[in-house]
């Protein structure tokens, strides 16, 4: 799980989402998670878009466009799951994305393990994750 919540947003989303899986458990599509979700942050005073269109590029050169689950704050990109268990590939899939996307970290949430699960991904090019140590 996340070592440290950092930031109240963070802490915020990840509640909105553990209250999610607490009402519906798991074993729904994901499109029934991030509606559920968006209400929760609704009624959680969180600003929010979901399914934002974000341009992806590569050496400052638009190179295609990723939807991504939802974009909380204009801060940071949520990205959701509904499988029985996180592997390293959407770990990678989540770092990507905010990489192409250019913001310093994500959450990566999925409501498809009998357990919520999340983690925090980051950015490693970002300028503000420069000293990380990962």
């Amino acid at each position: 799980m996340v070592k440290k919540l950092k930031d109240e947003l963070t802490f915020k989303v990840i509640g909105c989402a553990i209250k999610v899986h607490s009402v519906l458990g798991n074993g729904f599509q994901e499109v029934i998670y991030q509606r559920a979700l968006s209400i929760e942050m609704e009624d959680n005073n969180i600003d929010h878009v979901r399914e934002l269109e974000m341009k992806i590029y590569y050496k400052k050169t638009q190179i295609g466009t990723r939807r991504v689950d939802f974009f909380v704050e204009n801060k940071i990109l949520v990205e959701l799951k509904a499988i029985i268990q996180l592997d390293d590939v959407h770990l990678a899939q989540a770092m990507n994305y905010c990489q192409a996307c250019n913001l310093p970290y994500g959450l990566l949430i999925n409501f498809g393990s009998r357990s919520l699960e999340y983690k925090r991904v980051y950015n490693l090019n970002h300028p503000n994750n420069k000293n990380r140590n990962h």
